[in-house]
């Protein structure tokens, strides 16, 4: 038996107003890429994308979505992305954009770069609070997806010593 290779592509929807991004399901999102795709590079194009492509992880919250397909047509499909000005989902058109962040081979590797890319995000963040309730809120989010737990207690030891500084 043939084992068949595919490609994952993480990718974010960036939308104007963060709440149209509820309204996201996943078969409205491959409806829209699979109608790109046909759109961009015709029939042939069309017959890749319907052939082991799908949605395997979409949330609505974050606008982060997982798209499998085959290894030998990822490249159809990523040239396709750009094409996407907006998701029709519910009765609604939604105005958005496909931000391509990683491309791997496994669910895993994807994962670990959704991880890291996270940590990088509310590192940005940081300087960026008006207040220290702000600060702190950030700092517990960023500790809760990075650090194991006894790294973590050193982390909180180590941020108490800095407030007690700067009184």
């Amino acid at each position: 038996m043939v084992r068949v290779k595919s490609r994952y592509l993480l990718c974010e929807v960036n939308v104007s107003d963060r709440s149209s991004l509820l309204l996201l399901d996943d078969r409205a999102v491959a409806a829209t890429v699979k109608s790109v795709v046909a759109r961009t590079h015709g029939d042939y194009g069309a017959a890749m994308c319907t052939i082991g492509f799908s949605v395997k992880y979409l949330n609505a919250h974050t606008g982060i979505v997982l798209l499998r397909f085959p290894k030998r047509c990822y490249r159809l499909l990523w040239s396709a992305l750009p094409f996407i000005t907006s998701i029709e989902t519910r009765g609604q058109k939604i105005p958005c954009f496909l931000n391509c962040l990683h491309v791997g081979g496994t669910i895993r590797t994807c994962q670990k770069f959704l991880i890291r890319y996270n940590t990088q995000q509310l590192h940005r963040m940081l300087p960026r609070c008006k207040n220290e309730e702000e600060k702190q809120q950030i700092r517990k989010a960023i500790l809760s997806c990075s650090l194991t737990i006894g790294k973590r207690e050193a982390f909180e030891d180590e941020a108490e010593s800095e407030e007690d500084e700067d009184e």
